[in-house]
């Protein structure tokens, strides 16, 4: 087993499968990004906010009913679960609405894909249950659903009202928030490294601590021979990655190792490193010298949230100007009171 020199590695996470397959649209309002942007010119303004009429009951449409066996040809079923197809066309569909974070996702792990069909098959045998039980016209649960379609379509409306121009930010908008952020985008010395390990826990006896001691001993004895393969020896040692830890950045390297790390040139291997988990031979394997990351390198990511913060603001400019036009009333001694009710179950 080997332990991570590092203390909190801030690597992209894959986009897990729940969030590839919503079971639910709930409209959620996210915390703002922070602020990149130059003050909003008078071309993108906000969308106006429909004159107030008549209040109507909004609701989502209806999930499209699942296809019976018959209804779809053989060679266009991708998969079935009972009576129940997903065709090729669904699962084009269902990949076509994902974002492109989303869609780079299944590129990189396809059984990504193939875990959300058998979720989609799952939702449908229970879709199936709750049709034969009727479980869905039960009143306490139609009002229940009618809540989350009606959550769902304001935010697919909002959604629709707030998304910034196809072309926006321009290159030239692009090009002036990576120089106002430039700092951002500093990244600090790296270190490609390699570790062999040897646990010993704090409350140790003498005799683990006199064996933890003889397969460092070992251990040592192993690297300094002429042509000591590191790898093998850490993969002897019980490592299942022969040691490789990967890049890591200076400053996430825990402060007793960093030390040491300093010290090393390229493909010099530490003397043994006593911490409190145990002991570690570090082999630095190569180095990367601070630099900033170009604008090619983050456009991607910095257009993505350039958007996410031009929808937010178009959002609030709508919602705004919608209360504008027709503002609430509330009663709040009355709203403040029902806080101090009972409730039917406690009474």
């Amino acid at each position: 087993m080997s332990i991570s020199i590092v203390d909190c590695l801030r690597r992209p996470v894959l986009v897990a499968v729940a969030t590839l397959v919503p079971m639910v649209a709930v409209a959620q309002t996210a915390p703002p990004p922070q602020r990149l942007l130059p003050p909003q010119p008078q071309s993108q303004a906000a969308p106006r906010a429909p004159k107030p009429q008549a209040a109507t009951t909004a609701l989502a449409p209806a999930a499209p009913k699942a296809k019976a066996s018959d209804d779809t040809k053989d060679g266009d079923v991708i998969a079935r679960v009972g009576s129940t197809n997903i065709s090729t066309e669904e699962i084009r569909g269902y990949i076509a609405a994902l974002g492109e974070r989303d869609r780079a996702a299944l590129r990189q792990d396809p059984n990504l894909l193939s875990q959300a069909v058998r979720m989609m098959l799952a939702n449908r045998l229970v879709t199936q249950e709750i049709a034969a039980k009727k479980w869905d016209q039960q009143p306490s649960v139609a009002e229940k659903l009618e809540r989350v379609r009606e959550s769902a379509a304001v935010e697919l409306y909002l959604q629709s009202v707030s998304t910034p121009p196809e072309k926006f930010p321009s290159d030239e908008d692009l090009q002036k928030v990576y120089e106002a952020n430039r700092a951002a985008f500093a990244m600090p010395r790296q270190f490609e490294l390699a570790q062999i390990y040897v646990p010993l826990s704090r409350d140790a006896d003498k005799a683990a601590e006199d064996a933890a001691r003889k397969s460092v001993d070992d251990i040592q004895r192993k690297l300094k021979a002429p042509g000591a393969d590191f790898s093998a020896i850490a993969s002897e040692a019980g490592d299942a990655n022969a040691g490789a830890l990967g890049w890591v950045v200076e400053n996430q390297i825990r402060p007793e190792i960093r030390t040491k790390v300093m010290e090393l040139a390229k493909n010099a291997i530490s003397e043994p490193i006593k911490l409190d988990d145990g002991w570690h031979f570090i082999k630095v394997l190569d180095t990367k010298a601070p630099y900033t990351r170009t604008l090619p390198e983050v456009r991607d990511g910095l257009v993505q949230q350039i958007r996410s913060e031009r929808s937010a603001a178009l959002r609030r400019a709508y919602l705004a100007e919608l209360l504008k036009q027709q503002p609430p009333v509330i009663n709040e001694l009355a709203l403040a009171g029902l806080l101090n009710e009972r409730s039917p179950t406690a009474r």
